[in-house]
């Protein structure tokens, strides 16, 4: 299957980020630790973002290479944690990234645009 990706793992990664921002909009923490639907969304658009993350490190490790400014290892750091230990999830380092490094990476993401041919870039 050798069918561009990049472009698509990229969208997925802007639109969870701005999921999980919209989840938790007009909420304080407290709110937050007592809504576990909220909980629930916004760890799995963590968990969207660090799958895609991992994708991009996988499948066009160039392209990482060359964006040093996002952090690839971290999105995928965070999804493997909620993934794989996930009755122990803190729900305060979930907010802290949703209200602190979530629109930083935004941000960065909206920077990015992969080449018109990424095949390149494998």
């Amino acid at each position: 299957m050798n069918e561009n990706r990049l472009a698509d793992y990229l969208d997925h990664m802007r639109q969870a980020t701005s999921d999980a921002r919209a989840f938790v909009q007009g909420m304080a923490l407290v709110d937050f630790r007592q809504d576990r639907r909220t909980q629930q969304a916004v760890i799995m658009s963590l968990i969207i973002v660090g799958e895609a993350a991992t994708r991009v490190m996988e499948g066009y490790p160039a392209f990482a290479q060359a964006h040093p400014e996002v952090p690839w290892r971290s999105m995928r750091g965070m999804r493997n944690r909620i993934a794989h230990g996930y009755f122990d999830i803190n729900l305060d380092v979930v907010w802290e990234t949703v209200q602190t490094a979530l629109p930083q990476l935004l941000q960065q993401l909206s920077a990015l645009h992969p080449p018109a041919d990424d095949e390149a870039q494998r």
